[in-house]
């Protein structure tokens, strides 16, 4: 086995979810992950866990959707309730073997699925839980790399020291929460909220692997301004580029897109959550060098921030309510980041970076 596998499942276990003696550990990934599992499971029974292992994939979830009809969609999985009542943690990983088979699926489904699911969805937020990603053939393609690329660009966003990585990220939470408002101002873009009595999360690998963001949840009805996202980004298996939102008062009052507006518009009109910024993010990892539309990686990239309509984090004190979390990507090397008064990124340099 490689031994970047081993490493990589080590800080899974060790640093993101820090299993216990004792701990019951779900373990959900897809066959083309079947190293990256061995090698979580090994790590999980030396620290004295429990692991079980889900097989999931698209073409999995594509079955599903082709057989259920709107009866079906709307029942609500007890079994997988029960389960994730009796875990202590989940460790998701990510090795599709095709990352648009839910491509032609009826938004529209996927959308009543997420909400049947909303419950249980809740419910892992409040376990230890991390996503990460194993890299894959599928992955690599998508990315525009061969597979030694990929996996050599994956890992050396993931095997780091986090620790150590991550107290800058930390100085940034601090000078952000000394405010009480965020604003990104770009080319199309002025989005100002204010963020009083929210929590600044500095991403560290607890949640995300890789990681490498600071972000909050705005106060929902504060949100005005414009924003455009250029970088494209993949959701329900369809590509979505070019989108550009307005908000006045917390609610989007237009959007459109360049590509796959249908699937943004399905997106939007989800809940009465889904058109409410329930995140806004400074993405800071400097090792992550080129989007691979990958939203796992994407929206870490140095030089970007993000946004995601829908659920906020309950960790960061947001209140806005939905099925969905959707994040989208806008480049700032040509854009501001202020705080107040300070200026938190210019142009290509945080304020740590002299």
């Amino acid at each position: 086995m490689d031994p970047r596998i081993e490493e990589h499942a080590k800080i899974l276990v060790e640093w993101s979810t820090e299993v216990q003696k004792g701990d019951m550990v779900v373990i959900t990934a897809s066959p083309l992950a079947h190293d990256l599992v061995i090698a979580v499971t090994k790590e999980v029974a030396k620290s004295g866990g429990s692991s079980i292992v889900l097989m999931q994939s698209g073409e999995v979830m594509r079955a599903y959707f082709d057989g259920a009809n709107d009866e079906t969609l709307k029942l609500f999985p007890k079994h997988m309730d029960a389960l994730f009542d009796n875990c202590d943690v989940m460790i998701g990983i990510n090795a599709p073997v095709n990352t648009k088979a839910l491509a032609n699926v009826d938004p529209v489904k996927i959308i009543t699925r997420s909400k049947t699911n909303k419950e249980i969805n809740d419910k892992v937020m409040t376990k230890r839980w991390v996503g990460t990603i194993h890299p894959c053939p599928t992955l690599a393609q998508q990315g525009n790399m061969s597979l030694g690329e990929y996996q050599d660009f994956a890992y050396n966003a993931m095997l780091i020291d986090w620790k150590n990585e991550s107290k800058n990220w930390y100085l940034m939470k601090e000078h952000l929460e000394s405010h009480d408002d965020i604003r990104f101002v770009g080319p199309e873009t002025d989005l100002y909220a204010k963020t009083e009595g929210r929590i600044w999360i500095a991403g560290d690998g607890k949640k995300n692997m890789p990681c490498g963001e600071v972000f909050t949840a705005p106060i929902e009805d504060t949100v005005e301004g414009k924003i455009y996202f250029d970088i494209p980004f993949m959701q329900q298996g369809k590509v979505i580029e070019g989108v550009r939102l307005t908000f006045e008062k917390g609610e989007v009052v237009d959007f459109s897109a360049e590509k796959s507006e249908d699937v943004l518009k399905a997106i939007i009109e989800t809940d009465e959550g889904s058109n409410k910024l329930g995140e806004m993010a400074i993405g800071t990892n400097r090792g992550i060098k080129q989007h691979t539309l990958n939203m796992l990686f994407d929206e870490k990239i140095g030089d970007t921030i993000h946004c995601a309509l829908g659920m906020a984090f309950p960790d960061a004190n947001g209140t806005n309510q939905s099925a969905i979390h959707v994040d989208m990507i806008k480049t700032m090397k040509e854009g501001e980041v202020t705080a107040g008064d300070e200026v938190i990124y210019s142009r290509g340099k945080f304020f740590y970076e002299k």
